[in-house]
């Protein structure tokens, strides 16, 4: 065999060496996760649920502005509101839509065991929970930003005279709206992750954005009151909606930032320890 005729097969299986790495990584994680997530029928389900849930909130909200307008009470005079506003009230009965969808990304895969394919495909834990956390996240924020836009166009024309439509301020609620979203969204697939139940998930999540912090809230507690402000759900509408009592809105941001991470952290951990 000739010099020339060795040389060039090793260079050809090198040349397959690296093809064979193609679309490996973190990279092709992502890739395998995105392509699993649009193959799944619910997936779009969801997505259309979340869509005809967020008009039908946005249009309720915008009638009770009106109609509270219109009381001769002038205790009950809104005033004028911005669409942003009525996009962000809306989030709150709509999201829970999409958290369905964060969720079934890991729990659905439990149910099914096609965890066991998924980890034989990609063995390292680590990047299998991150290449999904990138997909929940990219995908929860541009739904969310779909839907801020949407209850926005929804609430214009039923807000009349009492809807305002400052360009710059609505981007940014339609902006706050996703950036929610998706760290919502990585919240519920981290306790997804760590609880791998669909009903056990759904349940908590349920429990921690809404349950708690209204039942808390009745209590009139200083001490109670402020627990409740650090809990995700209550923290993230003080970020969405500017408030500055009692914090900014970007520690509201941070907090709700911290509790994703923390959901991700414990998802990771069972992920880690327990067999597939």
């Amino acid at each position: 065999m000739t010099t020339a005729t060795t040389t060039t097969m090793s260079t050809s299986h090198r040349s397959r060496r690296r093809g064979d790495r193609t679309g490996g990584g973190l990279a092709g994680a992502v890739g395998s996760e995105w392509t699993k997530l649009w193959s799944v029928r619910s997936v779009w389900g969801n997505l259309l649920a979340s869509v005809l849930l967020m008009a039908a909130a946005a249009a309720q909200e915008a009638v009770y502005v009106v109609n509270e307008n219109a009381d001769l009470d002038p205790a009950d005079d809104l005033g004028v509101v911005g669409l942003g506003t009525v996009a962000i009230s809306s989030v709150l009965l709509a999201q829970f839509t999409v958290l369905a969808l964060a969720m079934l990304v890991i729990t659905a895969e439990y149910a099914t065991g096609a965890i066991r394919a998924t980890l034989q495909w990609t063995p390292s834990r680590g990047r299998l929970l991150l290449a999904k956390t990138a997909v929940v996240a990219v995908v929860t924020f541009v739904v969310g930003a779909l839907l801020g836009a949407l209850a926005s166009a929804v609430a214009h024309p039923v807000l009349g005279e009492w809807g305002r439509f400052p360009v710059a301020e609505t981007a940014g609620d339609v902006l706050a709206v996703a950036t929610y979203l998706s760290l919502v969204g990585v919240f519920t697939l981290g306790l997804g992750t760590a609880l791998r139940s669909a009903v056990g998930t759904l349940t908590t999540v349920f429990l921690i954005l809404m349950v708690v912090p209204t039942a808390l809230g009745v209590l009139g507690n200083e001490f109670v009151d402020r627990l409740v402000d650090g809990l995700p759900g209550v923290a993230g509408y003080h970020f969405m909606s500017g408030d500055t009592d009692p914090y900014p809105p970007a520690t509201g941001l941070a907090l709700l930032a911290a509790w994703a991470l923390a959901a991700m952290l414990a998802g990771y951990a069972a992920l880690r320890s327990r067999d597939a």
